[in-house]
């Protein structure tokens, strides 16, 4: 195009390149006469928000006006991967607005979690990132669970005025928004489904009443994620659908346990004892010796240690180690967007490999 293009939903310059992109509308639809772009077509045709992505720095500079209005922030979270979801510069541009933290998939986690010790694990976990939150709700947007309760909380909250919903992208987010428009529709028209134009650039407005609005904005990209380095077919394979069975090895030092061929769990020294994974059902676990183990790497990686798919092996950068000596009992070795591993004693000497750039963290567990 010889000049810009503006979607007259959102305000997004418009593109053709790339379809998880702010602003993309198919090379097909650019002939029409009122430019939508595909997220604002898909939302006034189908009721349906579409995920897009943008980086940190650029919806930072794109919703940095939120901290100078008056609404009420709705943060949404994967609770299977709250490390990689937990917007740490949030306050930057939140102000003095108030935040609910959302974490949402709860329906992945196993039946038998305390809830209770979840939600003040979340807390705890949000104050150490510097978020002060005024209430911490579990949902399963996928499912519906607990969305009754928080859609009666964000009336009670927002006092009237506008909500914005952010989060990183595959946390949820629009499934969520998607989900409440489900709701609503019929309801006393508590969030109304009809389009109205002239948002803020790159956010959706989906009215909730004459004078506010519920407000999408785009998915954060946060490259520590596993999910940024394997093909869409792996991403399937490692996103977990349904709830986690946890899979418990009984370990000696000197042994090793492989994620598909995507991490790399070594138990270095310690007493033997039982280490509890949690990883998507269909992430097959292999343990093997210590010594036979950059063996079975180098020649099983993609074949036997599977996924990484061919397709995704071009993605992924090489592996990194690290060494830890977990002092504690019950700590948590986490690989972001893939899963984790429960240490239940301390005085234990471990190392892990994941990609390079999706750094392993540990935790307090919350199980």
């Amino acid at each position: 195009m010889d000049y810009t293009i503006y979607c007259q939903g959102c305000g997004a310059a418009i593109q053709t390149d790339n379809p998880d992109a702010v602003g993309y509308m198919p090379k097909t639809s650019s002939k029409s006469e009122n430019i939508l772009c595909q997220r604002c077509f898909r939302l006034k045709h189908y009721n349906e928000v579409q995920e897009v992505e943008m980086t940190d720095d650029d919806f930072l500079s794109m919703v940095s006006h939120i901290r100078d209005k008056e609404g009420l922030i709705i943060h949404i979270i994967d609770i299977f991967d709250t490390e990689g979801s937990l917007l740490k510069s949030l306050p930057r541009i939140t102000g003095n607005n108030p935040i609910l933290l959302v974490g949402n998939k709860m329906d992945l986690l196993p039946k038998s979690t305390n809830k209770r010790k979840l939600v003040h694990w979340i807390r705890s976990l949000a104050k150490d990132a510097g978020l002060d939150v005024a209430d911490v709700y579990l949902i399963s947007a996928e499912k519906g669970h607990g969305l009754e309760e928080l859609a009666f909380q964000i009336e009670a909250y927002r006092n009237k005025k506008d909500v914005y919903v952010v989060g990183v992208t595959n946390a949820g987010k629009s499934t969520f928004i998607n989900r409440l428009i489900k709701r609503s529709t019929g309801e006393k028209d508590v969030i109304t489904t009809s389009y109205f134009p002239g948002t803020t650039l790159g956010f959706i407005k989906i009215p909730l009443d004459r004078t506010t609005s519920l407000i999408d904005t785009p998915g954060i990209v946060n490259k520590r994620q596993m999910a940024h380095y394997v093909s869409d077919h792996d991403l399937k394979l490692i996103t977990p659908k349904n709830e986690i069975k946890s899979r418990t090895y009984q370990l000696d030092s000197g042994q090793t346990l492989f994620f598909g061929g995507l991490a790399r769990f070594e138990f270095i020294k310690g007493e033997k004892q039982s280490f509890v994974c949690y990883f998507s059902n269909r992430i097959p676990i292999h343990r093997t010796k210590l010594e036979n183990a950059n063996n079975l790497f180098e020649k099983q990686v993609g074949e036997l240690l599977s996924p990484p798919s061919k397709e995704t092996l071009k993605l992924l950068p090489d592996m990194e180690e690290s060494t830890y000596k977990i002092k504690e009992d019950n700590i948590d070795v986490v690989f972001p967007g893939l899963g984790w591993i429960s240490i239940k004693k301390g005085n234990a000497t471990i190392r892990v490999y994941s990609p390079k750039g999706v750094s392993v963290s540990l935790r307090k567990s919350f199980m």
